[in-house]
């Protein structure tokens, strides 16, 4: 691996380098979580708009069947993910804590809970709104954590146009999985769907971004590419965040995206490998989204594992499934350790951007005492964006929001570079996550 690494320096500037912990579970198969008794749908699983529910309580449905509508063009309809009943419609908990309107469904036991075979979707015959439409319709949100809507990606303004479809497989987030594991074992239906999705956008060619930790992942790819397809892989060096859109755009094509600006400004369209995946699986299966890839693991997790999950499952039910959590459990976040959130309620659902559950005993979630900051400046050395973190840490406790829009806030990703790096302890994305909240609902004050 230190060969390769010599070999290949295609990354970004600035970054960290947590440890990875990817042991537990990069050697684990793909396994099927059964299905379980009850399941939870919150209406607003993406970001944008909520869908809107086109049932009522008591009725039955189908697995795969669509139980809300998109609620507006940026928002994704929601399928049921199994064959049941509509037992009730109202507020239930969130992962957060907050309570949010969902649909719950109870399983009934004695249906087989296959999906109805359909026959493939002709893609290439549609128009570019329609194949949109059946993205947006089949619930399809990326899948790398931030659950955007897929097909609002795809839709183009007049006159811009895509020549570069870059796919996303550098899962930098330490402990999680998923996605090599998907790439070790669907690479035929990845390369399928990347090809579907690159013609259908009339892109000259496709890259797929993979890290060096992942070079099996890299070496299967390349079997399975022909030289016919204009389709690389493309090595990169293991550092996070290098599964951020700009950070991968600059790491392979060596091109920064101007603040205010979006990668389609450069003529680049950036999808996770999970989300061309369930793209191929609704146009070749006929399947919407209502299951998706989670690494369980964490040194709290008994038997650690890649699980399909049903949408909706509550997450005790997926720790359970995984032998439960050990008696020195502390906490459970869902996603990854830099960019996850702890769960307020093991009662709460799993979502369409739930790439994890990872649970830590009090060792690894003991908070450090925060100090003053000492002016070292690692923080700025950390943030791939070029702000000034610690800078904006300092006007976030003095509310002084005007001036931290001053100070390019609004590009943080929040990514959590600069609190890894910090020596004083300080929650620098915290303060800058919790500031931006602020200014988005308007709660500005001015010097």
């Amino acid at each position: 691996m230190n060969g390769l690494s010599a070999l290949f320096k295609q990354s970004f500037a600035h970054g960290v380098h947590p440890a990875e912990n990817k042991e537990r579970t990069e050697g684990l198969p793909i396994q099927r979580m059964p299905f379980v008794d009850r399941y939870v749908i919150p209406l607003h699983q993406n970001l944008g708009v909520p869908a809107k529910a086109i049932v009522t309580e008591g009725q039955r449905v189908q697995r795969g069947e669509r139980i809300a509508e998109p609620g507006g063009f940026v928002s994704t309809a929601l399928h049921s993910p199994v064959t049941g009943w509509v037992r009730s419609m109202g507020p239930h908990r969130f992962v957060d804590g907050r309570f949010a309107q969902a649909i719950e469904i109870a399983a009934d036991p004695y249906a087989t809970q296959r999906l109805a075979p359909k026959p493939p979707i002709d893609w290439a015959a549609l128009s570019m709104e329609a194949f949109i439409g059946e993205v947006q319709q089949a619930g399809i949100v990326g899948l790398g954590g931030a659950a955007f809507p897929a097909h609002v990606k795809l839709s183009m303004p007049d006159g811009q146009r895509i020549r570069h479809l870059l796919i996303n497989g550098a899962e930098c987030e330490p402990f999680l999985t998923n996605d090599h594991r998907l790439m070790l074992e669907r690479p035929e239906t990845l390369i399928r769907g990347i090809e579907l999705m690159r013609r259908k956008l009339g892109a000259d060619d496709a890259t797929i971004g993979v890290e060096l930790n992942k070079a099996d992942a890299i070496e299967v790819l390349r079997q399975h590419l022909s030289d016919d397809l204009p389709i690389r892989v493309v090595p990169l060096q293991v550092k996070y965040p290098q599964g951020a859109e700009k950070m991968l755009i600059k790491a392979i094509y060596d091109r920064e995206v101007p603040s205010g600006l979006l990668p389609r400004d450069l003529e680049i369209l950036v999808n996770n490998v999970g989300t061309v995946v369930a793209i191929a699986d609704y146009f070749e299966l006929g399947q919407p989204l209502i299951e998706r890839l989670v690494t369980v693991s964490g040194p709290g997790v008994a038997y650690p594992a890649n699980l399909i999950v049903p949408l909706g499952t509550p997450v005790r039910e997926v720790l359970r499934f995984c032998g439960g959590l050990k008696e020195e459990t502390r906490e459970v976040l869902m996603g990854g350790p830099m960019m996850g959130a702890p769960i307020a309620s093991l009662d709460a659902p799993m979502l369409k951007g739930s790439s994890g559950l990872l649970a830590f005993t009090a060792e690894e979630t003991a908070r450090p005492k925060e100090y003053p900051c000492i002016r070292c400046g690692r923080c700025v050395e950390a943030c791939p964006y070029f702000l000034n973190p610690s800078r904006l840490a300092r006007l976030a406790k003095a509310r002084l929001y005007e001036e931290m829009k001053a100070y390019q806030v609004m590009e943080c990703v929040e990514c959590g570079s600069c609190t890894f790096s910090c020596p004083s302890g300080i929650p620098i994305v915290q303060l800058i996550r919790s500031a931006k909240g602020d200014i988005r609902h308007g709660k500005i004050k001015a010097h």
